[in-house]
Order: structure tokens, then C-alpha cells, then sequence
């Protein structure tokens, strides 16, 4: 068994290796898709901008398809991918076998595949088959984490309050790609808005925040000395019952109502991240950690002004701004921060930060910053232009360098 594992560990790619571990697998479908789903927006973004590609017609929207392979295509796989991993760690139960997620993998592969072919061939039955494949392996996903969860209340432990929010929040996510395919088999357009604002607040900011609260303080903790965790379950539940507020009011239309909700956000989340600042001398993978949670009260903080500006009789001057501070800036840093803490961990590396990790959280803040300012720019859709192809620039040598990990036997020797 020893000899196997060494010879294994010495040996070259093999794609059957995806299979060995939930990471593995969905972390490849989600660096896949960092690549593939901004390769089409750049594309659309130019042709949009200058006219000089000639995207076929015939699809949904642009705008609204790229927000929804970003919220439900792009980073989900990675969600899925870490909670597949820690929730049965969480809960105290068995590992899940490949069954319980190879089915996720390729559900999300072959949706995301079908839905950017569809819009860069213009086939819109592709789209609409690739939503329902994503919907298929969402939906199984869901089934395989509520299993965890049940087993660990038929063996009388938890509730683990965690990984219910978590599975709350990926619930919702469901209801998204119900809304998606409701969208695209005929309903009106107000179900492709509902979804993607659910996508926002009723998905992605409850899983990533909820990770955040668990994992952040027990990583600083192992490594900053006299460090002491913070991790209070009433902070959780009010940034629950914040996001939920938020979601209301946006679907409400109440858009200069939101300000009250919004400062409360801005300025609770200030406040954790001063909580959980580690003071003292703690390596860069942890740092990048903290300096991308640092978003979330920027992110909110412009939601906001933006709905103050709205009270008091002004314009919608902010536009998409704060919406890409979240994205670009929260989730996009935060999505390297943690997904290279894990690859690393898991594939027997040290626990630092790689230099294609580095470049691209550097150059994501460069970008978040230059696609919030295209707001306001007189020519909004240039320097949109340049944050798609920064975001390509950013990610390129960090996806390739893990797509090769994932293919690769662990550097230890391990299993997994």
C-alpha cells in the first residue's frame, strides 16, 4: 500500500484522479469556468463596445446571463467543492463517496459548458439545456448535504448551525435556477430578476460569510500566537436577517429604503473584521484572508450612499459599482484566497501563498477598482472591457497551476 502510494505520488497527470476527492473534482469544473465564462464576456463586452465580432443573436441577454453564470456556474462548483469536503468534518459523520459528488461535477460542468456555447453559437436551446443540467446537479448537491445533515441528527450530535446556514443558502440557490429555467421555458422577466438578486444575497454573501465566520478565526488562530476566536452565532443570524432585508427591499423596488440596512451591513462587518484582525505576525495566506473580507464593508458602504443618493432625489450614479465590489472585489478575492488555502492543504503543499496566488488577488484589486470606476467613466464600456480582460490576465497562471494540482497525485504521497 506504501509502495503504491509513493509510486502514485511520483507519477504523472491522470484525470481519474478528480474522482478521488470533492475538492478535486468540483474545484477543476469551477477553475474551468473562471476562464470560460469571462473568455465569452470579454467577447460579448468587445462586441458590444466596437462591433467587431458578430456574437449571433437569437440568445437571452448578455447582461443577464453573465450574472447568472457568475452566481450560479462560475463560483458554486468551488462552494459546493469546500462543503462536499467539510460538512461531514463539521457534523462528525463519514466522508461522502464519489457518488455523492461526481454527479455535482458533472451536472455543473455540463451546464456551464452548454450555456456559454449557447451564447457564443447562438443556440439558444443549448442555454436552456445547460441551466436545466446545473439545476440537476444543484439539486442533487442539495440532496447529498441535507443527507449529511440528517445523519448527524439521527446520531443525536449538532444541529451544526453552520453548515445549516450554509445548506439554507444553497437551498435558495436552488430556487435561483428554478426562477432561471422558469425564465427561459416562458415566464416574464421578472423571474430572471428575482433570481439574480437572490443569487446575490440569498446565495453567495450567506455561504461566503458563513465560511468566513467559522473558518477565518480558527485559521488565524493556529498560527497567530495569543490569538483568541471570535465566532458569536447571534452575528450570524443578524447578517442573515440583514441580507434577507436587503433582498426584500430590492425586489420591492424600495431602492432608497435600503440605506439603514445597508450602513448596518457596512458598519457590522467593519466591526467583525476589526474583531477578528490578527495583531501580530501571521503568514500572507492568512492575510489575504482578511484583506478580501475587507470588501464587505466597502461593498456595502457604496449600496449605501447609492440608496441615501436615491432619498434625497438623486440619480442612480453608483450603477453597478457596489454590485462589483461584492463580486470582483469580495467574492473574487476571497475565492483566491480560500480556494488556494484549501489546494494547498489538500494536495500535501505548504501552507503559504504561491506566487501565481499573489498575482492574481493583487491584480483582482486593480481590477474591481477599474470595473467599479467604469461607472462613471464617459466610456463605461471600454474599461469594462479592460476588467474582463484583467480578470482573464489575473487568473490565468493561478487556474492553470491548480488545474494541474487536481490532476496530479498529492505532493505527500497521501490519498485524497
Amino acid at each position: 500500500m506504501n509502495r503504491t502510494l509513493h509510486n502514485d505520488a511520483g507519477g504523472g497527470l491522470s484525470p481519474a484522479l478528480l474522482a478521488e476527492a470533492p475538492h478535486r473534482l468540483l474545484f477543476f469544473v469551477g477553475a474551468v469556468n473562471v476562464l470560460l465564462a469571462m473568455t465569452w464576456w470579454l467577447l460579448w463586452l468587445i462586441d458590444v463596445r466596437w462591433g467587431v465580432i458578430g456574437l449571433p443573436a437569437g440568445t437571452p441577454f448578455g447582461g443577464w446571463m453573465h450574472a447568472f453564470v457568475m452566481q450560479y456556474q462560475l463560483l458554486p462548483p468551488f462552494m459546493f467543492g469546500f462543503l462536499m469536503t467539510t460538512f461531514p468534518r463539521w457534523t462528525g459523520t463519514p466522508d461522502l463517496s464519489r457518488w455523492h459528488y461526481v454527479p455535482v461535477g458533472l451536472g455543473l460542468l455540463g451546464g456551464q459548458l452548454a450555456v456559454v456555447g449557447g451564447m457564443l453559437f447562438g443556440q439558444q436551446a443549448m442555454v436552456h439545456i445547460g441551466v436545466v443540467m446545473s439545476l440537476v446537479g444543484w439539486a442533487y448537491g442539495v440532496s447529498q448535504l441535507l443527507r449529511v445533515l440528517l445523519v448527524e441528527r439521527r446520531a443525536g450530535k449538532g444541529p451544526t448551525w453552520h453548515a445549516w446556514s450554509c445548506f439554507a443558502a444553497m437551498a435558495f440557490g436552488l430556487l435561483g435556477l428554478l426562477l432561471m429555467a422558469a425564465y427561459l421555458h416562458g415566464a416574464g422577466p421578472w423571474a430572471v430578476t428575482v433570481s439574480i438578486k437572490l443569487g446575490t444575497f440569498g446565495l453567495l454573501l450567506p455561504v461566503y460569510a458563513t465560511v468566513a465566520h467559522r473558518m477565518f478565526p480558527f485559521f488565524a488562530g493556529n498560527v497567530v500566537p495569543g490569538y483568541r476566536a471570535w465566532r458569536p452565532l447571534w452575528a450570524l443570524a443578524a447578517l442573515w436577517a440583514l441580507l434577507l432585508a436587503h433582498l426584500a427591499l430590492e425586489l420591492a423596488h424600495a431602492n432608497a429604503w435600503m440605506w439603514p440596512v445597508d450602513a448596518l451591513l457596512a458598519i457590522g462587518s467593519a466591526l467583525v473584521l476589526l474583531r477578528w484582525w490578527p495583531h501580530g505576525k501571521a503568514p500572507g495566506i492568512l492575510w489575504v484572508l482578511f484583506l478580501g473580507f475587507a470588501w464587505l464593508p466597502v461593498a456595502f458602504a457604496l449600496y449605501a450612499a447609492q440608496s441615501a443618493i436615491l432619498a434625497g432625489g438623486g440619480e442612480f450614479v453608483l450603477g453597478r459599482g457596489p454590485a462589483h465590489a461584492l463580486f470582483i472585489g469580495f467574492f473574487g478575492s476571497l475565492l483566491v484566497a480560500m480556494v488556494t488555502r484549501v489546494t494547498q492543504g489538500h494536495s500535501g503543499r505548504p501552507m503559504a501563498m504561491p506566487a501565481v496566488g499573489w498575482f492574481a488577488f493583487a491584480l483582482l484589486q486593480l481590477v474591481a477598482l477599474t470595473r467599479i470606476a467604469a461607472e462613471a467613466a464617459p466610456d463605461g464600456y471600454f474599461w469594462q472591457v479592460v476588467a474582463a480582460a484583467g480578470w482573464l490576465l489575473a487568473f490565468l497562471p493561478w487556474v492553470l497551476r491548480s488545474l494541474s494540482i487536481y490532476l496530479h497525485p498529492r505532493a505527500d504521497g497521501r490519498p485524497g
